[in-house]
């Protein structure tokens, strides 16, 4: 019997480096950027979690409708990675990545982006 892919989303992982040190250390800027990401992506954000670590760094959660929004932040290392899973077809998780690279003014942004599906 054949096996076939049906696509249920995009995933993409962000990884950010020469981002502001202040901005990844903010955890309000953070919660905003992940708020503003998700209407980039034309998603419904649910909730938002988050914890700023001491002395230094941010770790926030969106979840979503269609699925999440993570961000984990070394300020000390100038470096952020975002992970966004968008469910359906109708979200832009790369508009969300765009935006987060943007607030965090990162000098370098790479995006790997798979598509998800269960084998059937």
């Amino acid at each position: 019997m054949p096996v076939t892919t049906t696509v249920t989303g995009t995933h993409c992982l962000l990884e950010l480096t020469g981002c502001s040190a202040d901005l990844l250390n903010d955890e309000a800027f953070i919660r905003q950027a992940i708020t503003d990401a998700a209407a980039a992506a034309g998603s419904t954000l649910l909730s938002l979690t988050s914890h700023a670590f001491a002395p230094q760094g941010v770790t926030a959660l969106g979840l979503l409708g269609e699925s999440h929004i993570s961000i984990h932040t070394w300020p000390e290392a100038g470096y952020a990675a975002a992970d966004i899973f968008t469910c359906g077809s109708t979200c832009q998780p790369r508009a969300a990545c765009d935006l987060l690279a943007e607030r965090l003014r990162a000098g370098n942004a790479t995006i790997r982006e798979f598509e998800r599906g269960n084998a059937q």
